[in-house]
C-alpha cells in the first residue's frame, strides 16, 4: 500500500492510496480533482473510488468533477450531504480494494456524519493507515460543529485511540504547529510536546508536510487523546456541591503540574486558549 500525500487549497490534504499489485487507486477527500487525475496518471494507476470523510466543501467539493473525469467512479461516505455520493456507508462496514482492507469508522463531532477510514493489508510489513479527516489531526482535533463534546470525545478516545499504536495518521489539515503550541500551554512540562514542536517548526520552515504521525505518538502529545474520566469524590456526590457534581464522570484534562513552571494545572492554562481552540476543547471544564 502506497500513500501519496497531496497538499491542496490553503492547508488541506487529499490522498491517493495505491494498491501496488493491481495498480488500483482510491482517493480520500478529493478537493482538487484535476490534480488528483494528473497524479494518478503519472503513477500509472486506475482511480476507481473516492472516499469522503465529511460533506464540507474543502473535502468534498471535487467529487462531482472527479466523477465526470472518471466515468464509473464510486463516491462513498456516510453523510447524504456529500456531493455526488453513489453509496452511503455504515459504521463498521468493510471494503476491499485488491489487497487493501478498509474499515469504516463513524466519528461524529466535527459533523454528525463524519467517517474515518482505517486501511491495512494482510501479511504486509507496512503499518496500517488511518484517514481521519477533521476528527483527529496531528496533536489536535477538529472543531465540533454539529455534534457534542461528548460525541467528539467518544470518537477520539473510544473509536480511534484503540486502533493499533503503529497506525499512521493521515489527517485533513496542516494545523500541526498551532496544535502543538496549544498542547504546550496545556502540558508545559511534556518533553514529547516540546520535541515535536521543535520538529514541526523545522518542517514549517522547510515547507514540508508534518503528516503522517502515528497513533502511539499522538498518545504522547495530543491533549485530546490524553484525557481521563473524573472519578467522583465524596465532595462531588449529589447534595454536596451541585455546581460541580454535574461534571463528575465527564472527561477532563489530567491536572499535570510542573514543579519548574508556573504550577498551574492544565485546566487553568487551557482556560486562556484562543476562540478557535476553545471551540474544539472537548473536555468538560476545559474552557
Amino acid at each position: 500500500m502506497k500513500v501519496k500525500v497531496i497538499p491542496v487549497l490553503e492547508d488541506n490534504y487529499m490522498y491517493l492510496v495505491i494498491e501496488e499489485r493491481t495498480r488500483e487507486a482510491v482517493a480520500v477527500d478529493a478537493a482538487v480533482p484535476k490534480r488528483l487525475v494528473e497524479i494518478a496518471s503519472r503513477e500509472g494507476v486506475t482511480l476507481t473510488t473516492a472516499l469522503t470523510t465529511h460533506h464540507h466543501w474543502d473535502h468534498a467539493r471535487g467529487n462531482a468533477e472527479l466523477a465526470r473525469l472518471q466515468p464509473g467512479l464510486a463516491v462513498l461516505g456516510a453523510d447524504p450531504r456529500i456531493g455526488a455520493l453513489t453509496r452511503r456507508l455504515a459504521h463498521g462496514e468493510e471494503l476491499l480494494f485488491g489487497a487493501i482492507h478498509v474499515r469504516c469508522l463513524l466519528t461524529p463531532g466535527h459533523t454528525t456524519g463524519h467517517m474515518s477510514y482505517f486501511l491495512w493489508e494482510d501479511d504486509s510489513p507496512d503499518p496500517p493507515a488511518l484517514f481521519s479527516g477533521d476528527a483527529l489531526s496531528v496533536a489536535g482535533c477538529g472543531w465540533y460543529l454539529e455534534g457534542s463534546a461528548q460525541q467528539m470525545y467518544q470518537s477520539l478516545a473510544a473509536t480511534l485511540s484503540n486502533l493499533p499504536p503503529q497506525t499512521k495518521v493521515f489527517c485533513g489539515h496542516e494545523h500541526t504547529l498551532s496544535n502543538l503550541e496549544f498542547a504546550q500551554k496545556v502540558e508545559p512540562c511534556n518533553d514529547h510536546v516540546r520535541a515535536k514542536l521543535a520538529w514541526a517548526q523545522k518542517r514549517d520552515e522547510d515547507d514540508v508536510p508534518t503528516v503522517p504521525s502515528t497513533l502511539s505518538e499522538e498518545l504522547l502529545y495530543n491533549p485530546f487523546l490524553r484525557v481521563q474520566p473524573v472519578t467522583p469524590q465524596p465532595a462531588l456526590l449529589p447534595g454536596r456541591s451541585p455546581s460541580v457534581s454535574s461534571q463528575a464522570g465527564q472527561p477532563r484534562p489530567r491536572s499535570w503540574r510542573c514543579s519548574a513552571g508556573s504550577g498551574q494545572t492544565s485546566s487553568a492554562l487551557a482556560s486562556r486558549c484562543s476562540p478557535r481552540h476553545r471551540l474544539s476543547w472537548l473536555c468538560s471544564g476545559g474552557c
